[in-house]
């Protein structure tokens, strides 16, 4: 089977961000791929907390998600609005390998922030809102640092 952006990620996931819930979606009509991450954590002191809809809840368990969306910009329709970041491929040519990789790997950092915030949040009664962080910058020079040694291979779109 030959290797595309959905196989690749798949596999580069399960092997760097095992300690995580991480799953992909594919929308093969908005020709899109989402990157769902999702952090839970627990509410031992069975705090209100209110999502970003104004739905309470005071669960155990907290689960918060987010996505970052790759997209081909000649045919994808989204808000910007509703993603942790959006990053465009280029048709069926792909994304570049070095973007994927450093993106994989940011993904770690993100995510380890992000569930060291969370926990904080749930602890730190002044804290008004919880959120991740994504720095484009940060992104960019990982994925130049991959450039550097694997050049300008792409990673082709799945065919359907």
């Amino acid at each position: 089977m030959k290797t595309n952006i959905l196989t690749y990620l798949d596999e580069a996931l399960t092997k760097k961000v095992s300690d995580y819930d991480v799953a992909l979606d594919w929308d093969k009509k908005n020709h899109t791929i989402e990157i769902v991450l999702r952090l839970f954590a627990e509410n031992k002191e069975k705090l209100t907390i209110d999502d970003a809809t104004g739905v309470e809840s005071e669960e155990e368990i907290i689960e918060f998600e987010d996505g970052i969306l790759l997209f081909n910009p000649a045919k994808s329709k989204f808000n910007e609005a509703d993603y942790l970041a959006v990053l465009p491929y280029e048709g069926k040519k792909g994304m570049a390998k070095a973007m994927l990789d450093g993106l994989v790997d940011y993904l770690k950092d993100v995510l380890d922030k992000g569930q060291s915030d969370l926990l904080d949040f749930l602890t730190d009664e002044s804290a008004a809102v919880f959120e991740l962080t994504f720095d484009h910058d940060v992104l960019f020079a990982l994925m130049n640092s991959y450039k550097a040694k694997d050049g300008d291979s792409y990673i082709p779109y799945p065919a359907y």
